[in-house]
C-alpha cells in the first residue's frame, strides 16, 4: 500500500506541477486525496462531466475542494470551489419590482451577518422562525421547506411520531407535500390580485442561519471550509460561501398591534362593538372567508388568523395607527391550502369560521363590488392561474399534472363563490354550496380562455369525508 501511496504521489507530482497559488507539500496531500476520492465519487455517481471542465467532488477534512482542468493546458489546474445554483442567498433575493421587501430581506441578510439570528417559534408543528432586524426588532416569519411539518427536517418531533405511531392518517390527502411555503406565498398573490388586503405581503426567499435546523454534514461542511478559510488562505478565499448553504422558504411580513381573532372574538360578545365598528369587522371578514374559499384553506381556525383593534385615539400596542379604521384582520399561516382535490378521506378540513355570527350575515354590496367583476371575469383567473404556474414551476417536485389538478379546485371555488356573491348568500350557505371542480377539457384550446364552456368542463364532487361537518 506504502509503494502505491508513493506511485501516486509522484504520478500526481509529475502532472499537476503548473498550480497555481497552491504550495507544494498540500498539494501532494490534497492530490493523492483527490485520486482516492474520485475513484470513490465515480462508483456513487457523484462526479460531474462538462465538456470543457472536469469537476471530481472530494471531502477533505469536511470541506469540498475542486479540481478544474483547462483545455488549452491539460497540465494546468486550479484550485476552486464550485457551488450549485442557489447557495448564495444573495444571487437569489432579488425583488425589483418591490424595492420596499427587498430592502427588509436584505435588513434582514445584514442582521443574520451581525450576529442576530432568527428566533425559532416554540408553537406549532414546523420549524418557523421570527426574523430580525439588527436591533432586534422581528421584522418578518421565515419558514423553510425543509422544516415543513412533514418535511425532513423539521425539527419537532411531533410529527415524526405521527408518522411513525399512525401511518394511515399520516399528512392531509388532499395537500401536495411539502409545498406549504408556496401556498404561504400563493395566498399573498391571491390576496393582491383580489384588492383583498388581509394577508401580510409574502415571498419566497433564501436564508441560512445558524440557529436553523441542518444536518450534521451541512454542519460539518461549514466548519470545515472555516478550518480550510484560517489554516489554508489560499485556498480558502477562493470559496464562494463558507457558512451554511442557504434555505428556501416563505418570508412573511410581521404585523404589529394584531391579537389572535379567539381573543378579540370573545372581547367583542362581552362587549359588544359600535354600529360602525362592526360594520368594518365585517367588510374584513368576508375579505378572509373570499381569500380561504378560493385558495380552499385546510386550516383556518381562530388561532391563526389575527385582529387589530384600535379604540379612538389608541395606539395599537405600539402598532401603526389606523386613521381611517379601527379594525384590520391579518390571515396568517395559510401554508395547508391549494389542494388538488376536495377533503373526501377521513377529516372535512372546514372552515372555523363558518359557526361565528358574522357567517350568518349576506356578503355585503361594498365585498360584492370588490371582487365579483373580477371572479366573473375568465380572463382575469386565467391570468391568475397562470401568475400561480410562474410560482409554483420553481419547487424542484413540480408536477404539471398536479398542478392543474390544484388550478381545476380553486376555478370551482370561484365559481362557487361568484354564484354566490351575485345571489346574495352568506358565508355560512357558501360553504354547503356542492363542491365543485373546473378541469380543462382536452379539446380546449391554448392561451387565454373568453368563455367556460368551449376549454372547461364542470363536475360536481359527490364523495364527501368519514367525518362531515355539514
Amino acid at each position: 500500500f506504502r509503494q502505491t501511496v508513493f506511485k501516486v504521489k509522484r504520478r500526481l507530482c509529475e502532472k499537476y506541477k503548473n498550480v497555481i497559488d497552491v504550495e507544494e507539500e498540500k498539494l501532494i496531500r490534497t492530490m493523492f486525496l483527490i485520486r482516492i476520492v474520485s475513484i470513490m465519487s465515480r462508483m456513487w455517481r457523484k462526479f460531474i462531466l462538462q465538456p470543457s471542465v472536469a469537476v471530481l467532488q472530494v471531502k477533505h477534512q469536511a470541506s469540498v475542494l475542486y479540481i478544474k482542468q483547462s483545455e488549452q493546458n491539460p497540465h494546468h489546474v486550479i484550485m476552486n470551489h464550485v457551488f450549485p445554483p442557489g447557495t448564495n442567498s444573495g444571487d437569489f433575493n432579488h425583488f425589483p419590482e418591490d424595492p420596499e421587501f427587498a430592502d427588509i430581506i436584505q435588513r434582514a441578510e445584514h442582521a443574520i451577518e451581525s450576529g442576530v439570528f432568527p428566533e425559532r417559534i416554540s408553537q406549532g408543528s414546523s420549524g418557523s422562525y421570527f426574523v430580525k432586524d439588527t436591533k432586534g426588532k422581528i421584522i418578518g416569519v421565515f419558514k423553510p421547506k425543509s422544516e415543513e411539518p412533514y418535511g425532513h427536517l423539521n425539527p419537532k418531533w411531533t410529527k415524526y411520531f405521527h408518522k411513525l405511531c399512525c401511518p394511515c392518517c399520516f399528512g392531509r390527502g388532499c395537500l401536495l407535500p411539502n409545498q406549504g411555503y408556496l401556498s404561504e406565498a400563493a395566498a399573498s398573490l391571491v390576496d393582491t390580485k383580489l384588492g383583498l388586503g388581509v394577508v401580510p405581503k409574502t415571498k419566497v426567499v433564501f436564508l441560512a442561519s445558524e440557529t436553523f435546523h441542518y444536518n450534521a454534514i451541512d454542519r460539518a461542511k461549514s466548519r470545515g471550509k472555516k478550518y480550510a478559510l484560517e489554516k489554508v488562505p489560499k485556498v480558502g478565499r477562493r470559496f464562494h460561501r463558507v457558512g451554511l448553504p442557504p434555505k428556501v422558504g416563505s418570508f412573511q411580513l410581521f404585523v404589529e398591534g394584531y391579537r389572535e381573532a379567539d381573543y378579540w372574538l370573545r372581547r367583542f360578545e362581552a362587549e359588544p362593538l359600535p354600529e360602525n365598528i362592526r360594520k368594518q369587522l365585517q367588510s374584513q371578514f368576508e375579505r378572509l372567508v373570499v381569500l380561504d374559499y378560493v385558495i380552499r384553506n385546510t386550516d383556518r381556525g381562530n388561532d391563526n388568523w389575527l385582529i387589530k383593534y384600535e379604540k379612538p385615539g389608541d395606539g395599537g400596542g405600539g402598532g401603526e395607527s389606523c386613521p381611517d379604521s379601527c379594525i384590520k384582520i391579518a390571515a396568517i399561516d395559510n401554508g395547508l391550502a391549494f389542494p388538488f382535490k376536495h377533503p373526501d378521506e377521513w377529516r372535512a378540513y372546514p372552515f372555523h369560521w363558518a359557526w361565528l355570527p358574522q357567517a350568518k350575515v349576506a356578503f355585503s354590496q361594498e365585498t360584492r363590488d370588490l371582487v365579483l367583476s373580477r371572479l366573473s371575469d375568465m380572463n382575469f383567473v386565467q391570468d391568475l392561474c397562470e401568475d400561480l404556474y410562474e410560482m409554483f414551476k420553481t419547487d424542484k417536485g413540480f408536477d404539471k399534472t398536479m398542478f392543474e389538478r390544484q388550478m381545476s379546485v380553486m376555478r370551482g371555488q370561484v365559481l362557487n363563490l361568484t354564484q354566490a356573491l351575485k345571489d346574495g348568500k352568506s358565508p355560512i350557505q357558501l360553504v354547503q354550496m356542492p363542491r365543485v371542480v373546473v378541469e380543462r377539457s382536452r379539446s380546449g384550446g391554448q392561451g387565454r380562455v373568453v368563455t367556460l364552456g368551449n376549454a372547461f368542463t364542470q363536475t360536481f364532487h359527490c364523495k364527501r369525508p368519514f367525518f362531515s361537518s355539514w
